[in-house]
């Protein structure tokens, strides 16, 4: 029996990995720049005090404020994309833990300076807005002075910074025991072949054909987390009460205030977006019962809900046509934004595919001194692969523009409108790939079929996950005990709610909860399901209306963070206070659905 093993770092060929240079040529550069920043810290003297005095030094402070916070930044990208390379490398590791204990020294010596701008009296800090001289600084100073009941006194605020990197404890732990520590063993796929079980191929094996392959693969992936059960559910659990922890001292109402406070949403736009999408459930139902009826089974379970409803339809891409089709897809955009994406894709941005202790998953990253980078673990056999390219291109050249158009003070936008460009760009894939295969009836079917599960998994799957959040950080902050029990009785709850009785939970499903890495960034999730429900509507009047409809998502790329995320989406006609983008994006998956059926009745 042929046996397939994950890769070593060193096995992987420098040319499908992501260049560094950009941010440093070796490590020793990385060293020079850490000693340089460690050095300046103590400039901070120079202002502590003084932003009173004048408009020169007010703004020197900022400017030198926001210089450390650039360098830290760069240091940092580097640190961590190293890091996330191998887990199980030591020196990176504690490179990465280097820039983070960085991070919080430099926290600590600037500590004074929101109090600072905050207790300017209101004539003088007046002043200094309406002069020139902080015109490139005014968003960035009115975003402080937002914060101006939630800050504390300068000591306190020291002792906050402090706390930062002991506050990622539960993060980081359960990083280490995902990425590293967990093992799931080796199991046969459906030709005999001996493949090791990993996170970046658990899904592939949730789409394989047989029914055997993919349960056992189920069952085998969950016993290492039936395992290890009662170590994650601490981990979680203690991240909860972390955030309670800064929500309270900072004086808001609840944690889910504190955690959308930055973004000026309101928390009716989050309970907005669980209301409509539990209101609107039926297409999923729907959806559900068809796929068991196509599969020919008499009870769906969760492993049933990835494989193919066409099974016998052989995908397989490799990385560089891949990106050739990214390119073609986005073309209605223009050639500016596809030849740029294709330079970056192929030239090195992106760290392509698996190697043993590499981070799981895909996500982009990068500073404003660094190409926007992507972590994937491409296969070329799963369409998966090639939708997570295109989804961290869209982030990527969201960055690019940014970068481009923006100052560093400004360049930095949310995840709020970062998922709007991601799942535009996947909206776009599935446009092209069903126009690309109008004449091969099967294939249409598998596309239709495969961008209704995306769906599926950005919209409802997040909103359940949202949900989750809510409930979990309620319970902490009434100040009830958040056990394994618990949770997994609250996360059942859920199941039983946004699946019905379309599908058969097993109890090994109430663990989902303890393996998605965004539970550690609190309140993160739901912005995939505005996010997909915002780039549906504009992907929509991009096609739809032309010109002047690129150019008004081009420049939505392009404001980077210049505007609160609500205020930049306005400006392209989208109101995320209202039930209608969501009730868009559904209707459009019951479209989709429709067309599905329609389609499958042909084969």
């Amino acid at each position: 029996m042929t046996k397939k093993l994950i890769p070593a770092r060193e096995d992987i060929p420098d040319d499908r990995k992501w260049d560094l240079t950009p941010l440093f040529n070796n490590d020793e550069g990385w060293e020079m720049l850490f000693g340089e920043v460690e050095q300046e810290f103590e400039s901070y003297t120079n202002f502590k005090g003084r932003l009173k005095d004048s408009l020169a030094v007010f703004t020197d402070a900022i400017e030198f404020h926001l210089m450390i916070t650039r360098k830290i930044e760069k240091l940092y990208t580097y640190a961590h994309l190293k890091s996330d390379e191998d887990k199980s490398n030591q020196f990176y590791l504690g490179m990465h833990q280097r820039a983070i204990n960085l991070f919080t020294r430099a926290s600590e010596v600037s500590s004074f300076m929101t109090p600072e701008i905050q207790s300017l009296p209101d004539n003088v800090i007046h002043a200094y807005l309406e002069d020139d001289a902080t015109k490139e600084y005014r968003f960035y100073l009115e975003k402080i002075l937002r914060y101006k009941p939630h800050t504390r006194t300068e000591s306190e605020e020291r002792i906050l910074a402090m706390s930062r990197e002991l506050a990622n404890a539960p993060g980081q732990v359960f990083g280490q025991l995902d990425n590293v520590d967990l093992h799931f063993g080796t199991l046969s796929d459906e030709s005999g072949k001996e493949i090791e079980l990993s996170h970046g191929n658990f899904t592939t094996f949730l789409m394989k054909p047989k029914r055997e392959v993919r349960q056992k693969a189920f069952f085998q992936y969950y016993q290492a987390y039936e395992n290890h059960k009662h170590t994650v559910a601490a981990t979680l659990t203690h991240s909860i009460k972390k955030d309670l922890f800064y929500s309270r001292v900072r004086q808001f109402d609840n944690c889910r205030t504190s955690a959308l406070f930055a973004d000026n949403v309101p928390e009716s736009v989050y309970d907005n977006l669980i209301n409509t999408v539990k209101k609107n459930l039926a297409p999923l139902f729907k959806y559900l019962d068809f796929r068991k009826q196509a599969l020919g089974l008499s009870e769906l379970h969760f492993y049933d809900t990835y494989v193919p409803i066409v099974c016998d339809i052989n995908f397989h891409m490799p990385y560089e046509t891949a990106v050739d089709v990214c390119a073609s897809a986005m073309a209605p955009l223009g050639e500016e934004y596809t030849e740029t994406l294709k330079t970056g894709l192929l030239g090195g941005w992106v760290d392509r595919y698996e190697n043993r202790s590499k981070r799981s998953g895909a996500y982009s990253s990068g500073c404003y001194d660094s190409p926007p980078y992507i972590l994937l673990n491409y296969e070329e056999n799963n369409m998966n692969s090639l939708y997570t390219l295109i989804h961290e291109a869209g982030h990527s050249m969201h960055s690019y523009y940014s970068n481009q158009n923006q100052p560093y003070v400004d360049h930095d936008y949310t995840i709020f409108v970062a998922e709007v460009a991601s799942t535009f760009n996947e909206n776009f894939l599935s446009r092209y790939l069903l126009q690309f295969y109008k004449d091969d009836p099967r294939m249409k079917v598998y596309i239709l079929n495969r961008e209704i599960d995306n769906i599926r998994a950005t919209l409802f799957r997040q909103t359940m996950f949202a949900e989750f959040e809510k409930i979990t950080h309620t319970i902490v902050e009434a100040n009830r005990p958040l056990t394994l029990d618990v949770i997994k009785d609250k996360y059942r709850q859920l199941l039983d709610t946004y699946f019905g009785d379309t599908i058969h939970i097993d109890e090994e499903l109430e663990l989902e909860c303890l393996r998605i890495p965004h539970f550690y960034s609190a309140f993160y999730v739901y912005k995939y399901a505005t996010g997909v429900s915002a780039a549906i509507a504009l992907a929509d009047k991009v096609i739809t209306e032309g010109q002047s409809a690129r150019q008004a998502y081009l420049n939505f790329l392009r404001l980077g963070g210049s505007k609160f995320p609500l205020d930049e989406l306005l400006d392209t006609g989208l109101d995320m206070h209202t039930p209608e983008p969501i009730q868009k994006a559904i209707a459009h998956f019951a479209n989709l659905l429709d067309q599905l059926i329609a389609e499958y009745q042909k084969i």
